[in-house]
């Protein structure tokens, strides 16, 4: 695996979601520190072009009025909310700002790249922050989170019907993960995977004695019953606010913190669910910053990774433990089976090797590698 790209100049954002479409990544609100997150401007939308490597930011709707438009026509700007993509759309629920809980469904059109707020019936979750969603079939599945009304940690699940709009409560059998926030689920093979997130040693109460959980648990979806597996290989540390996707029907993590340690990480971790083994995973090329709160989306057979945050001396940001942290705007790609030809040019760039004897349009690729690892393009606000 070989990190081909580092780019700057994206969304500066931590704590935000995304989900993949297409050749393009849809990239919703997070927050940026020292910015408001008390009042209810309406969400922010940039769009990755994983083509061409750039950012374009969606221009906010007007009413027949010439107006902006506002909550709850629009979300207005969160963190700790969550997406899924369904067909051409996406929906985003759950999240807060500094002031204000949500649990109010909107959908977004990637086609018209206009809101909707759908109907809903049921059994509707609670305010929450810091929950997963994952999508399989038509159904969105919610779990754990911390629940803003009653001021817990949930280790409930949800499911919402995306063809019907209806919510229910999944009654599940087994013993459930404990409570916790900012984990995450992902499906593989009718199952949703659960794994790291921040709990309390006085759960569901959040009493500030956080702990860190390496134990992963899954919901067979068939059978609403949780299971732990027996685990062997290089178990990962717990840890919350990491990255979870699926290549190949592997399930892989990056990143993430330990509040225990005070530890930010940037390694990669596979977890074969056949085997049920963890193994860690060596790469190459410029590996990002440890960070946390970032995204991870895989398009084809490349990861695009961006945002997070980690510490730094240089700037005032927030954080715990007296920490300052720096909010990134960068943009990472991995490359899962790099062809001979890309592995070769990028030794070239590494070894810093004579290109004097290579074909001119060898040299010419070269040159656009390692300018896509060392410049800093801008947002491109039309698009």
């Amino acid at each position: 695996m070989y990190w081909l790209a580092h780019i700057e100049g994206g969304p500066r954002r931590v704590n935000h979601t995304a989900v993949a479409i297409g050749d393009f990544i849809y990239s919703f609100g997070g927050y940026c520190s020292n910015e408001d997150y008390r009042s209810l401007n309406t969400i922010d939308v940039h769009v990755l072009n994983t083509q061409n490597l750039r950012w374009s930011q969606v221009p906010q709707r007007k009413n027949e009025h010439g107006l902006l438009l506002q909550y709850p026509e629009v979300p207005f700007q969160r963190y700790g909310h969550t997406s899924v993509a369904y067909e051409h759309k996406v929906y985003m629920w759950g999240g807060r700002n500094d002031e204000t809980g949500c649990n109010i469904l909107f959908c977004f059109d990637t086609l018209t790249l206009r809101w909707s707020k759908p109907e809903v019936t049921g059994d509707i979750p609670g305010v929450r922050d810091g929950h997963s969603a994952c999508i399989i079939d038509h159904f969105m599945y919610i779990f754990g989170g911390f629940e803003e009304e009653i001021n817990q940690f949930s280790c409930d699940v949800h499911k919402l019907n995306l063809k019907t709009m209806h919510w229910s409560y999944i009654r599940t059998t087994g013993q459930p993960p404990s409570y916790r926030d900012f984990h995450t689920a992902t499906i593989l093979n009718d199952r949703m995977y659960i794994f790291g997130g921040r709990g309390d040693t006085h759960s569901p109460y959040h009493s500030q004695e956080e702990i860190y959980c390496s134990q992963i648990v899954y919901l067979d979806l068939r059978t609403r019953e949780w299971i732990h597996p027996n685990i062997t290989g290089a178990v990962p540390i717990g840890r919350r606010s990491h990255s979870a996707f699926v290549y190949k029907n592997l399930l892989y993590i990056f990143g993430g913190y330990n509040g225990i340690n005070d530890q930010h990480f940037n390694d990669l971790y596979c977890f074969d669910p056949e085997k049920n083994r963890w193994s860690m995973i060596a790469t190459r090329g410029i590996v990002p910053k440890p960070r946390r709160r970032q995204v991870c989306l895989v398009i084809d057979k490349r990861l695009y990774l961006f945002g997070g945050t980690s510490p730094s001396e240089n700037n005032t940001m927030r954080g715990g433990h007296g920490q300052k942290l720096f909010d990134y705007s960068d943009t990472h790609v991995l490359d899962f089976e790099p062809n001979l030809k890309t592995m070769c040019l990028m030794s070239v760039i590494e070894n810093d090797l004579d290109q004097s004897y290579l074909p001119f349009d060898i040299r010419w690729e070269i040159r656009n590698m390692t300018h896509a690892n060392n410049i800093s393009r801008p947002l491109n606000n039309t698009g």
